[in-house]
């Protein structure tokens, strides 16, 4: 994340669920500067996501992960890499039990390290309505593709929930990161809540190279544990292992590349508003397809940050260049929802079309590279959608 592109829409990021299951086992954040009162916030109505569009049932589990193959990178003290995966993946309807969007504690300290914790309320926050269930029966019949989602650096996978829910319940199995001690606050099994000790280590621009290349490692890894002979998820069985993309936000974009170029069985990626850090090499990515999803003020041809203009020209396969007027850094997240409905100053674009945006483009691309659908959403500018802009130089 560019450090000057911080906005105040990060105020309702306080999003980390965990629910704490087991399995067989980036430029620098910076705080933002709260604009409301202390001790006051303009509305406090729970915030509800949108309802997911597609016509599945959505269902969710979470993993624990451990490799012990490799150390931590950022607290090599701590042992073996962690890593705690949220699964959503299309569910029979009326299974499961109701979800939590995020517990009290892992918002309190992302509002904390936002220096906004004396204006949003993390009880609330953590009440925001979802629309997955816990442990629900997988629906019937049938493989899905799955899709990795990669959170912003300092913040939790449930950043993009929204996202999530909506790519499964289009048919898709989503699996959701959290990366140890990248997050403000992520709870972890045996009651251990990780922050950011990442945050304090990364000093450089060329360490957020260091820092795609490790979630790169963490996702091969998480590949490896949910097709591999002995799979970590009871319900691997849905996914095809031979139809993966991945997508995330700001680092976790960024990292979508560096995946691609150390897995092929990453086929397709999406950066969503995220530094490259050259993690697409100039030799290209073997002719997968990849998009690149930003904000018009950062990420148009030729833009303050040129990284996007290097990736273009290394992309060697199908490829689109897409801004969105009127969006800021987290528009691509859960954020401009949650600043929403707390009162906090949003981005010209509003928190409903943020949504709708994100997840159209999002699920036109992976249904047309997962899927082999065409998608004419893809294929140039729409009257429907003004403020997309595709750029090809």
């Amino acid at each position: 994340m560019k450090r000057l592109h911080r906005t105040a829409t990060a105020a309702a990021l306080a999003l980390p669920v965990v629910a704490a299951g087991t399995a067989s086992a980036l430029p620098a954040p910076v705080p933002v500067t709260a604009p409301a009162t202390p001790g006051s916030v303009a509305r406090a109505e729970t915030p509800q996501l949108p309802r997911p569009t597609g016509p599945y049932a959505v269902g969710r589990h979470s993993l624990h992960l451990t490799d012990p193959s490799r150390p931590d990178p950022w607290v090599p003290e701590a042992g073996a890499r962690e890593l705690m995966v949220t699964l959503y993946y299309p569910a029979r309807a009326g299974t499961g039990t109701p979800a939590r969007y995020a517990t009290a504690e892992e918002i309190r300290l992302l509002l904390e390290f936002q220096n906004l914790d004396a204006t949003v309320p993390p009880e609330t926050l953590s009440a925001t309505g979802v629309h997955s269930r816990v442990n629900a029966r997988p629906s019937e019949g049938g493989s899905h593709p799955l899709v990795v989602l990669s959170p912003g650096f300092s913040v939790s996978r449930f950043t993009l929930t929204a996202l999530a829910e909506d790519l499964a319940s289009r048919g898709y199995v989503v699996a959701a990161l959290d990366h140890a001690y990248e997050s403000a606050g992520a709870a972890f099994p045996g009651g251990r809540m990780l922050t950011c000790v990442a945050c304090d280590t990364i000093k450089e621009a060329e360490d957020y190279g260091v820092a795609t290349t490790v979630r790169a490692q963490d996702v091969s890894f998480l590949l490896d544990r949910l097709t591999g002979s002995s799979p970590a998820w009871r319900y691997a069985h849905i996914i095809d292992r031979k139809r993966i993309g991945m997508a995330g936000h700001s680092l976790g974009g960024a990292s979508a590349g560096s995946a691609m170029a150390g897995d092929s069985r990453v086929r397709a990626g999406i950066n969503m508003d995220g530094s490259f850090h050259g993690s697409v090499p100039p030799e290209g990515l073997d002719g997968r397809p990849f998009m690149m999803l930003g904000t018009e003020a950062l990420h148009h041809p030729g833009g303050e940050d040129d990284s996007w203009d290097t990736a273009w020209e290394h992309l060697d396969g199908w490829k689109r260049w897409l801004t969105l007027a009127g969006a800021d850094h987290f528009t691509f997240t859960d954020a401009p929802l949650l600043a929403e409905a707390f009162g906090l100053p949003a981005p010209e674009l509003s928190a409903e079309r943020s949504i709708d945006l994100t997840r159209a483009y999002a699920s036109a691309f992976f249904d047309q590279h997962l899927r082999g659908i065409p998608r004419s959403l893809l294929d140039g500018p729409t009257a429907a959608n003004p403020e997309v802009r595709f750029n090809n130089p």
